[in-house]
């Protein structure tokens, strides 16, 4: 099971190129929903989980706040073939509109995953980091003892003296 995991494909796409995998992603799902299933929205928003999770695991870590900013905006223009409207630009704005109102179930539900993903990966993105910046800073303490370590001076009486300025 994990070698067949570590086959998958393991891209790092940036914040920008997160979201338009999103989007485009999201397009194709509606003019194949619509094709296929005569725009069923429950179809649609059963794909559009799996296509969070993707985008929050294959953004880069730099970029991580990025993808449940971009992944709502997916949605939104996924929907636009299968929300309906007759011809105009009004009338479709319209449908697309009362889409999301209707099947915002779905759209929290997605956000919500890329949410999760997204912080779990950051999270355990600072652990690590620190971790390696105790492993990098312990053997430097482990080379100079406590009892030969410099002490700072002393002050006298709690007053604070003024740091030389350099020119």
């Amino acid at each position: 099971m994990v070698l067949a995991l570590r086959r998958l494909p393991n891209p790092r796409l940036t914040g920008l190129g997160g979201g338009l995998f999103a989007v485009a992603v999201m397009v194709v799902v509606g003019l194949v929903d619509q094709w296929l299933v005569d725009g069923s929205p429950v179809v649609y928003g059963v794909l559009f989980l799996p296509v969070s999770l993707l985008t929050a695991l294959w953004v880069r870590p730099a970029d991580l706040v990025t993808a449940p900013i971009s992944v709502p905006i997916a949605f939104a223009c996924g929907l636009v073939p299968i929300a309906g409207g007759t011809d105009g630009f009004g009338s479709r704005l319209m449908a697309v509109v009362t889409a999301l109102a209707v099947h915002a179930g779905w759209l929290y539900g997605g956000t919500l995953v890329a949410g999760l993903v997204a912080s779990v990966r950051k999270v355990r993105r600072m652990a690590r980091r620190q971790a390696e910046r105790a492993a990098a800073a312990a053997p430097q303490a482990a080379v100079a003892p406590a009892a030969v370590r410099p002490q700072a001076p002393a002050r006298a009486g709690g007053v604070r003296r003024p740091r030389p300025r350099v020119e």
